[in-house]
């Protein structure tokens, strides 16, 4: 668990009432929230609850109808003129999105790449990083998620846990300011979980700024800093990650975590 200090000024994800229908189905009804430098954020709910259209507006792999999202003062797919926003360029918006690493529930690996081309592609072809800089970030990166051994592996070669550590290595390589989790875990084998887990809570206490999307509550007690709970939505409740699954205000997430506790 970090030791982040809440500051108005160490703000890196400010979402103020964010909306997202998909034609008549409303799934985000409002959604505010702020994660502040170094802070682990767990995001739980039921699934349907809006958790992970939410995390893909922060990074604009989805467009927000209404409300404003930014990432350490960025506005990720538009550009602030004259106090407006307007949509970016694809261009724009993919440099900006360079500010994000996101871990998906599957996997997502290039099947034709070996494991460091995959770490290097992005850096190399859509930030124009050296790829002599870039293969040496990857192989740090490889060492710190335990795979060393592993860059010139393709994905089919790999375990589900193992191609779930490639994809967090992946998104670390660009070193973004935010890491954001969308059930990272659930595509998993339940043997296979522990080790990913483990790879989290190790960046967590490394300090990185993550929101994690999860149904693990375990990992939610030993290395978040704060828990939100949504439903149908809406921000049911949030608070510090004692009081939420220790001692929840509102009946409905008691019964959420009935499930699991």
């Amino acid at each position: 668990m970090s030791t982040a200090t809440a500051t108005a000024t160490d703000v890196v994800v400010r979402a103020r009432d964010v909306h997202k229908s998909f034609g008549d189905l409303e799934v985000l009804k409002g959604i505010s929230m702020e994660v502040h430098r170094g802070e682990v954020i767990v995001i739980l709910g039921p699934s349907g609850s809006g958790k992970s259209t939410f995390l893909r507006c922060i990074n604009n792999l989805e467009t927000m109808d209404s409300g404003s999202i930014s990432v350490d003062g960025t506005y990720i797919g538009y550009e602030l003129r004259n106090g407006e926003l307007y949509r970016a360029s694809s261009r724009t918006a993919a440099r900006q999105r360079g500010q994000v690493g996101m871990v998906f529930q599957q996997f997502n690996l290039f099947p034709h790449m070996t494991v460091l081309e995959n770490l290097i592609e992005a850096p190399v072809v859509v930030h124009g990083t050296p790829r002599k800089e870039a293969e040496a970030r990857a192989r740090q990166l490889l060492g710190i998620v335990g795979l060393a051994d592993r860059e010139g592996a393709y994905p089919s070669q790999l375990s589900g846990g193992q191609q779930q550590r490639v994809a967090i290595a992946r998104a670390l390589v660009i070193e973004p300011t935010l890491l954001l989790f969308d059930e990272p875990t659930s595509a998993l084998d339940p043997e296979l979980v522990g080790e990913v887990l483990a790879t989290m809570q190790q960046l967590a206490e490394r300090g990185h700024t993550m929101i994690v999307v999860t149904h693990e509550i375990s990992f939610a007690k030993a290395a978040a800093d704060r828990v939100y709970f949504m439903d149908d939505g809406v921000v049911v409740e949030s608070g510090p990650t004692e009081q939420v699954l220790e001692n929840p205000r509102h009946e409905r997430t008691r019964e959420f975590l009935r499930r699991f506790l």
